[in-house]
């Protein structure tokens, strides 16, 4: 935090150990403290001591590492006013509603329509909403997310904050908001009525994928799944299908960040394959006994409630219905699972040993559970694809900032074909992939929902395996750019290595590539091929 103006020679002399300071992008920084907790040693600093250390600092660091030690900052370079003369001027506020550029315009760094491009699809309350959840996202998450991938969960207290600003609300939606069972009006982003960032009355699915693609912006899939995954996936089948009883009990709970939810479908031997899970909830007294195992549970380790599929009947897909377990019911037991990636995102084995859970946590009817869980399979399948894209464009910006200033051989990286051959097959899979999900989300406002699942399915299959294919192939090209960099934790290759990762945290679930690919054809033929028969019977 500023708090003082100091000139160039004043810094010069704190140059030693024990008072050290320097200046980094005009800002004055007192490392006196820091020096035996730098990682690479107090040496490198002290021999800049005194003196202006942006280039070594930019050469080593990202920008976002300032923000982290901020405490550190005691002023900035410069004259302080003069006593009686004024303060200097406040940059003026970007005036939202006639913004037509936003970020800092690194080239295919964000989405078109950051960019001074027209589109159809954004309005002026778009374009406030993407400064707010950006200000939010640079402030709340970017500081911390080595340090919470590290510590391997997400802070309470992050859920809290996003509660506040209403963006739990927003998640769960999938483009509509749960006006009622939560009171989005006293979030920041819908307070205000008329004059909110986003009036609640005009939210639609582009203000959601706004805010998906600006939070996948901090390049950790560990915080994006542990903020967003249970919630996304394990809260709307109660708020689609589940009574009244069990919405006005659940839903504020998650939505204001008090308390979290997963999903838990997927078994040690039934992974896409859900007709055929083996969990099973056998009918006793006013309620059910469960029992089974969950694996590769998101948020599992610390959700309170577990929308959990289960077997009430026979074989197949008729027999699966969903029930809400808490983790406050006797025989409920966790366990965090080793996993390459999303660390922070608390992916769990899940075990029901005689779980009893009352009929009124039943979610809709008894074995209707597999028709509730295709039904949200769209609506995860497209918030895989948001966060995949956005990752794979922090790849790609974060090569083009690191070969802006790397050199090699006396060149910068960015300056030899071969890099720029690199940037240029990243950027074309990134815009191709953003155009055909903004293609995707309008039809979701558009078409009737009865068609929604027939016509839908398939091209979102497809969609879900190109943007993973776009986000493994830019993670590759990323590391190569990055070197050595990419193969350690933290430092300037932070995000790149993370996401690398990651990858197949992406690639797998919600749906296997290689199934989506074949789901994905197959369903775009059934339609086609029902579409035919029933020209030829108009015909006939």
């Amino acid at each position: 935090m500023t708090t003082g103006y100091y000139s160039v020679s004043q810094v010069a002399t704190h140059n030693s150990e024990n008072d050290c300071w320097v200046i980094i992008h005009d800002k004055v920084y007192d490392v006196s403290s820091f020096l035996n907790d730098h990682p690479g040693g107090k040496k490198i600093i002290l021999k800049n001591a005194g003196t202006d250390a942006t280039k070594q600092f930019d050469a080593f660091h990202n920008a976002g590492v300032l923000e982290k030690y901020g405490a550190l900052c005691i002023g900035a370079i410069g004259q302080a006013p003069k006593q009686g003369g004024a303060a200097p001027a406040a940059e003026p506020a970007a005036d939202d509603d006639d913004e037509m550029q936003f970020g800092d315009m690194i080239p295919f760094g964000d989405p078109s329509w950051y960019q001074q491009w027209g589109s159809p699809y954004y309005n002026e309350s778009h374009r406030r909403l993407r400064r707010v959840i950006r200000a939010f996202v640079d402030r709340e998450i970017m500081p911390f997310v080595h340090e919470w991938d590290e510590a391997k969960q997400v802070p309470m207290s992050l859920f809290k904050k996003c509660a506040d600003m209403g963006i739990l609300p927003a998640i769960a939606g999938n483009g509509k908001l749960p006006v009622d069972y939560f009171e989005v009006e006293q979030t920041v982003l819908f307070k205000g009525g008329a004059s909110a960032i986003v009036n609640p009355a005009e939210f639609d699915a582009f203000h959601s994928f706004i805010i998906g693609d600006e939070l996948a912006r901090c390049g950790s899939g560990g915080v994006l799944w542990g903020l967003c995954g249970g919630l996304g996936i394990g809260l709307p089948p109660i708020i689609n299908h589940g009574s009244e009883e069990l919405k006005r009990r659940i839903v504020p709970e998650c939505l204001s960040g008090r308390k979290t939810i997963c999903l838990a479908i997927t078994e040690p031997s039934a992974g896409s394959d859900v007709a055929n899970l083996t969990t099973v909830a056998n009918e006793a007294n006013d309620g059910y006994i469960v029992n089974g195992e969950k694996k590769w549970i998101t948020n599992g380790t610390f959700a309170d409630f577990f929308t959990v599929a289960v077997r009430t009947g026979g074989d197949g897909m008729g027999g699966v219905s969903l029930l809400v377990v808490e983790r406050a019911m006797k025989g409920v037991s966790t366990r965090q699972m080793k996993c390459s990636g999303v660390w922070s995102s608390g992916t769990a084995y899940i075990n029901f040993e005689d779980v009893l859970v009352p009929k009124a946590n039943l979610i809709g009817k008894e074995n209707r559970g597999f028709k509730y869980i295709v039904d949200n399979f769209n609506h995860e399948r497209m918030g895989i694809v948001v966060q995949a894209n956005r990752l794979a464009r922090v790849c790609l910006e974060e090569a083009i900032k690191y070969g802006s200033k790397r050199k090699t051989f006396g060149v910068k990286l960015v300056n030899h074909p071969v890099l720029r051959n690199k940037l240029a097959h990243m950027s074309r899979q990134i815009e191709a992939t953003h155009a055909w999900t903004e293609n995707v989300i309008y039809q979701t406002m558009t078409m009737p929902e009865d068609l929604q699942m027939i016509k839908l399915g398939g091209p979102i299959a497809l969609l879900k395996a190109q943007a993973t294919q776009t986000l493994e192939y830019c993670a590759r090209e990323a590391s190569q750019i990055f070197g050595g960099l990419a193969y350690t934790r933290g430092g300037q290759g932070e995000k790149v290595e993370r996401i690398y990762r990651e990858v197949r945290a992406y690639a797998i679930p919600g749906g296997s590539e290689e199934i989506m690919l074949d789901l994905g054809m197959r369903q775009s033929m059934k339609v086609s091929n029902d579409m035919f028969l029933e020209i030829e019977i108009l015909v006939q």
